[in-house]
């Protein structure tokens, strides 16, 4: 009996994904539930389990490939006859290769997620004629929405990279070949010492470069041997210290530079092209930020966008949070923010001015019962925005661990797809930057979105007196089509009267 494995619903408004790696190959055993596929959308990474018991039969979406909702993955033949099958990415040993190495395994690009088709090998942590373990990662591919590692699927020796770093590859792609067992292990030490010490495909990283262990970019080395530089003259800028192609080029620029400044000319000569062009660096856009910037532009495109401006006084809500804030994280656990505030005040905002918190879809305007709120998150791979569900029900102490929960997991990259979905509305913090004042973009298919900023100090008029008070902007950028002006200006006041008198907050005032 065979059992079909098809793409599971990926989220809202999602409809593809690409096959970023198969955990399984063909042959293989698995059981109920077991991962066997993982599939990379625009946003996060799906894993798919398995139906039923039995044997990879065959895989029909390769690692690379984009497939739609339901589409046919794989097919498991199901009972103990299933196990016979040999697996199809294995290959005969070779006749000159050691007896114990037995079989090669081909290392694929696994899927990618939902309609994303190919990566760029951003990372190889391992080089060729390195021991590696089974599940051990070889190297990191980068798509448009996050980093896929990919793990060996067999313990043995990588005897061969077919994708270099910089290598774009689409899902399915073979990435390099394993000989299996423990006698390919020894064999690249000994290629290692009769290799010729010109040899610079896989030599040691110098000194300079960090770490003895880090293999610089294939690319970064055929530079610097056509450049004629040893590698102690690269500074590298990549991971832990791995010089890459950009790092050759400013240090051969850095080179040419130096006589010229030792002769020390009469007059300065005016700058031509050449010299403008070897101080540029050109750095290719990860498709994190290339996804980033289709949606943002999207965003604008699609919807009437408009912000509205108001300011809040901060006294109280400071003087609340340092009267409180040690008790408070000694009873649960969290420190006392002001996210929690200005979270509470926004739902208290939203149900006054609901069309704030609904969507447009079609000819009809959907009113969300319920605030789903999207607390907009910045990480070295770009913006994402976790969805803290149901935070009109809940506490001040429940927003407060969620958002550092959350917070840390989207900064680690460990974020789920449905995390990062349904969101009714958004909150942006652009002060924890140092920003005074900006205009938030919409985070489709939502109606408003909140951009706090910097609470800075400025003298204001308090009972005729002219006083210090610490003051912080707020935007509300909001979609004109669904929100008119006078619903707009009216949450934000009621967001700003909330935050100015946080007893409001307690009474629904």
């Amino acid at each position: 009996m065979t059992t079909e494995v098809r793409v599971p619903t990926l989220g809202e408004s999602v409809t593809e994904a690409t096959v970023a790696t198969w955990f399984k190959k063909p042959g293989d055993t698995v059981a109920v539930d077991e991962m066997l596929c993982e599939l990379e959308t625009d946003k996060v990474t799906v894993e798919v389990p398995s139906p039923a018991a039995g044997t990879l039969a065959e895989i029909v979406a390769a690692e690379g490939e984009t497939v739609g909702v339901d589409a046919l993955l794989a097919n498991i033949s199901e009972g103990d006859s299933a196990a016979a099958p040999a697996p199809a990415k294995k290959t005969e040993a070779k006749a000159d290769a050691p007896a114990a190495s037995g079989a090669s395994v081909d290392v694929m690009v696994p899927t990618l997620g939902e309609s994303v088709s190919e990566a760029t090998v951003s990372t190889w942590f391992k080089k060729e004629g390195e021991a590696v373990a089974q599940d051990e990662i070889l190297c990191e591919l980068e798509t448009d929405k996050v980093s896929v590692e990919v793990p060996a699927p067999a313990a043995g020796t990588l005897s061969k990279i077919l994708a270099g770093e910089g290598t774009t590859v689409e899902a399915g792609g073979q990435l390099a070949v394993i000989a299996e067992g423990a006698g390919g292990a020894a064999a690249p030490a000994a290629k290692e010492a009769a290799a010729p010490a010109g040899d610079t495909q896989y030599s040691t990283p110098a000194a300079g470069s960090g770490r003895s262990d880090v293999e610089d970019a294939p690319a970064a080395k055929k530079a610097m041997a056509e450049a004629g530089i040893s590698r102690d003259q690269v500074q590298g800028s990549g991971r832990d210290g791995r010089a890459m192609k950009e790092d050759v080029a400013r240090a051969v620029a850095a080179a040419s530079s130096a006589p010229a400044a030792a002769e020390a000319p009469k007059a300065p000569r005016a700058p031509v092209a050449a010299d403008d062009a070897a101080r540029e660096e050109r750095v290719k856009m990860t498709r994190l930020r290339q996804t980033i910037a289709r949606r943002l532009k999207d965003a604008q495109n699609t919807a009437a966008m408009l912000t509205t401006y108001n300011e809040v006084d901060m006294t109280e809500v400071m003087a609340l949070r340092n009267q409180y804030k040690d008790q408070f994280e000694k009873k649960h656990g969290a420190r006392l923010g002001f996210m929690s505030f200005f979270t509470k005040a926004c739902v208290h905002a939203l149900k006054e001015v609901p069309e704030v918190n609904a969507e447009i879809d079609g000819t009809d305007i959907v009113y969300k019962n319920f605030v789903h709120m999207g607390i907009a998150a910045g990480t070295p791979q770009g913006l994402v925005v976790p969805v803290l569900r149901d935070v009109d029900q809940k506490s001040f102490a429940d927003i407060e661990k969620e958002i550092a929960e959350k917070g840390k997991r989207a900064r680690d990259g460990k974020l789920s797809m449905a995390e990062m979905q349904g969101g009714t509305f958004t909150i942006s913090n652009g002060g924890v930057y140092g920003s005074l004042m900006s205009s938030p973009i919409l985070n489709p298919p939502q109606s408003g979105i909140l951009g706090m900023h910097k609470i800075q100090e400025r003298p204001m008029v308090v009972n005729g007196q002219i006083v210090a008070r610490p003051m912080m902007y707020l935007a509300l950028s909001y979609d004109h089509r669904i929100v008119d002006g006078k619903g707009a200006v009216t949450f934000l006041v009621r967001v700003k009267e909330a935050l100015e008198d946080p007893r409001r907050l307690l009474m629904d005032l």
